[in-house]
This record gives C-alpha cells, structure tokens and sequence, in this order.
C-alpha cells in the first residue's frame, strides 16, 4: 500500500517537482518549484567524495547537482521546504512499498 503523494509533490521515474511555500533565488532567479532528476550511483559517489565525510554536505550537493543550482542556493532555502525536497527526494528513490 503505497502513501498518499502530497499534492505539493509531483512523481515520476525521471524526476520529482517540489513546489515551495516561499519562491526563493536559484540560479539568479526566482522560482516557485525545484527538480530534482533521479540521481545515478555516479551522482551519489561524487557527493559523497567531495563531501569530506560530512553528510549534511554531501547531502545539499547532491541535492544542487541533482536539481542543476548551487549549494549555497539552497543553504537559502527555508527550512520548511527544504524538508520538501528531502521528501521529494526520498520518494523519487525508494520504492512504494517502503
């Protein structure tokens, strides 16, 4: 039985679109909703290599790298939809049934 998807959530294979309470600058612009694509072994070993062992960093890298911003972007975010994200970003990688 699979949970409910927000509707501030929306799911595919290919990706999650999170739609944030507060429009916030990426990239120079102000935005509304973030994507974060499905991340491959590759992005998850470069997170973690550049990471230096800290997980919150390897973490938000791999959240920009996915989501094609800069760390420092979403250093910015508030922490409510940052929690979006991280929600987003769980759904778009485990499986349903989870």
């Amino acid at each position: 039985m699979s949970k409910k998807i927000p509707g501030w959530m929306t799911l595919s294979a290919e990706h999650v679109v999170v739609k944030i309470t507060k429009p916030t600058e990426m990239n120079g612009v102000k935005v509304d909703t973030l994507t974060l694509r499905a991340p491959t072994v590759r992005d998850i070993r470069t997170a973690q290599a550049v990471a230096g062992g800290d997980d919150e960093q390897r973490e938000l890298n791999l959240f920009a790298s996915l989501a094609e911003v800069g760390a420092k972007d979403l250093e910015g975010m508030t922490l409510k939809d940052y929690s979006r994200l991280q929600a987003g970003y769980f759904r778009l990688v485990h499986d349903d049934e989870l």
